[in-house]
């Protein structure tokens, strides 16, 4: 039930980490993939790869903080294979790290642009595509940050996740009784350009129940589950991939 054949989906942020895993995995499950994000290249090589592992995958580079990039999505989304049903809202950026009243408002404004109005474009770019085809999947990526403690000088990056689950309920709220399943994926510390040095991945380690950050592959296998059957009744949720730490303070 995990299978993704007859499904077609949208991944952003995918030139790298979670959202690079994700789309290798939707592939592989059966579905063909719209990826996104700002650099072209990389998205070339993913498309590459997909394909050459048997895939169908088609590339859009844009700004997920420009409607257009999203409305481009979505078209390409209906051109190459049909339609719409499942969009892994993934792309983020963790922003100036500085205490909130050293933050500018631009530096602000950005860091909630890209983690939280963007997802908000994606979801109104997507919801018509997904009824068209009676329902769908949409899912966010969020963050223990924010959801289950603040971390210094992350004051906007988790004001910004926090907010994901308003908008997740919202569009639960609003469209489930149509077929449409919003859900947040909330992962721990991750093996991403954004986990920092050495150092900073080591002491995000520490955060942790299991003592270590995850590789995207383990959080795109939550993000599967989420797109797929499996999760036919789960809506409006919160799904913690963060290796305990929501759970427990060590």
């Amino acid at each position: 039930m995990t299978r993704l054949d007859g499904k077609i989906a949208a991944i952003t942020g995918a030139g790298s980490g979670i959202g690079r895993a994700a789309a290798r995995l939707f592939a592989a499950a059966g579905a063909p993939v719209v990826v996104n994000a700002r650099r072209a290249a990389p998205l070339a090589a993913l498309v590459a790869e997909i394909e050459g592992a048997g895939g169908r995958a088609v590339a859009v580079a844009g700004d997920v903080t420009d409607p257009d990039t999203h409305a481009a999505i979505v078209t390409t989304a209906r051109r190459a294979f049909g339609g719409l049903d499942i969009a892994f809202n993934n792309a983020g950026t963790v922003g100036a790290a500085r205490p909130v009243a050293d933050l500018d408002p631009g530096e602000w404004a950005d860091v909630l642009a890209v983690n939280l109005s963007a997802a908000f474009l994606g979801a109104r770019a997507q919801i018509p595509a997904l009824l068209e085809r009676g329902g769908g999947a949409l899912i966010f990526t969020g963050s223990f940050v924010g959801n289950s403690v603040g971390l210094p000088g992350m004051g906007a990056y988790g004001a910004a996740k926090a907010g994901l689950m308003g908008l997740v309920r919202g569009i639960t709220a609003d469209y489930g009784a149509l077929g449409i399943r919003a859900n947040a994926l909330l992962p721990g510390g991750t093996e991403t350009a954004m986990a920092g040095d050495a150092a900073q991945r080591e002491w995000a380690a520490g955060l942790h129940a299991l003592k270590r950050i995850a590789q995207p592959e383990e959080i795109a296998r939550a993000a599967l589950f989420l797109a797929s059957d499996m999760a036919s009744f789960v809506a409006g949720s919160a799904l913690w991939a963060d290796g305990g730490n929501a759970a427990v303070k060590l």
